[in-house]
């Protein structure tokens, strides 16, 4: 990744972490996380969340709090210390609750929209997510299907993408969270074409890649065969390609994706472009589950969040790995810093139909 670090000294970020679901393995991780001198040297950290999981998530590790507790409604970007706690003690979540329940779903929703709210504001300069569960946004009656959608909608960003990082293999995904019965009535030559272009840029800008060689899957199996498995590949993927090339991106496709990401890990392309969830997911995971990083592109603002999910049923005993959340803080940590040396602006073109 690009370093914009010596292009900022003295203008230290400052990182906002929402703790997600209270129930989960999230306060663990964060705590885990933050409680590493090497990560809280890189910014300063205020935690979107509620102390009282966060007390008990180090009670689990045998780790006394490290923290200061603030009145979450008293943001700022000057506390006196590298990590606090932007306090919502409206909520009460007891710590035995290990399952999707309806106060959970409520309190991490605020947490990520008063995080996003921060990041507009420039209070924060990145948020970082701890994983939440969609069952219990569900039950709280959230229609947002998860992150990434929120955080688009709440920006006002017409445009969404979802990139992982996992080693040598960056993705993109041309679909977010669609069943594949809804796929193929959501499927146009613009919701592939976008994401080559900001993975592309994201590439260029996050990542010191000068001129990415972006792959694209096929949909279908073999890619179609020339037509005989559907006619996705000719009908909407290659015009979406032939139009990336016509701005300059430097892409190629659509492979099978049955060896495409091979030929990615090996270093013959710089990034893939996947066309749904569990076309890319399974690969990236199995490429380096526990390390792996979500970032969403198309935003103006930075958002990175962790590979993995709530663990109910790992929450409260001190197990849980925070390995994937390292990673997010800090990718967040030089995006957020990349971005402040572009001076905010972030690439907005108009997505074709």
């Amino acid at each position: 990744m690009d370093n914009g670090r010596d292009k900022l000294i003295g203008q230290e970020p400052v990182i906002g972490i929402t703790m997600g679901d209270p129930g989960g393995i999230g306060p663990e991780i964060v705590v885990k996380a933050l409680a590493d001198p090497g990560v809280r040297k890189l910014a300063k950290f205020i935690i979107f969340g509620m102390d009282e999981p966060l007390a008990y998530a180090a009670d689990a590790i045998e780790m006394d709090p490290f923290w200061l507790r603030y009145p979450h409604e008293k943001l700022s970007r000057d506390y006196p210390r590298r990590v606090v706690v932007a306090d919502y003690d409206d909520y009460s979540v007891p710590t035995w609750i290990r399952k999707p329940n309806k106060v959970s779903g409520e309190a991490s929703v605020r947490f990520c929209l008063d995080a996003i709210d921060a990041c507009r504001a420039g209070i924060i300069d990145g948020m970082v997510t701890a994983p939440i569960s969609k069952v219990s946004w569900k039950l709280a009656g959230v229609d947002w299907p998860g992150h990434t959608e929120m955080i688009a909608d709440r920006c006002k960003s017409p445009r969404k993408v979802m990139m992982f990082v996992a080693g040598p293999l960056k993705l993109a995904l041309a679909t977010i969270h669609e069943s594949l019965f809804e796929l193929r009535h959501k499927f146009t030559i613009g919701c592939v074409f976008e994401p080559i272009d900001l993975l592309n840029t994201a590439l260029i800008d996050y990542f010191g890649v000068k001129r990415p060689k972006i792959a694209v899957a096929g949909l279908n199996p073999h890619a179609g065969e020339e037509g005989q498995f559907g006619d996705e590949e000719k009908r909407i993927i290659s015009p979406a390609i032939m139009l990336a090339r016509e701005v300059g991106i430097d892409c190629c496709g659509p492979f099978p994706a049955d060896t495409l990401f091979g030929r990615a890990i090996g270093g013959e392309f710089d990034g893939v472009v996947a066309m749904y969830h569990d076309q890319g997911l399974p690969v990236l995971k199995f490429q380096g589950f526990g390390r792996a990083v979500n970032i969403t592109l198309g935003l103006p603002i930075v958002r990175t969040s962790v590979d993995h999910g709530t663990a109910l049923d790992l929450a409260g005993t001190g197990k849980a790995d925070a390995g994937s959340l390292h990673t997010a803080i800090r990718v967040g940590e030089q995006m957020a810093l990349s971005l402040k040396a572009f001076n905010g602006k972030a690439s907005h073109k108009e997505k074709p139909e």
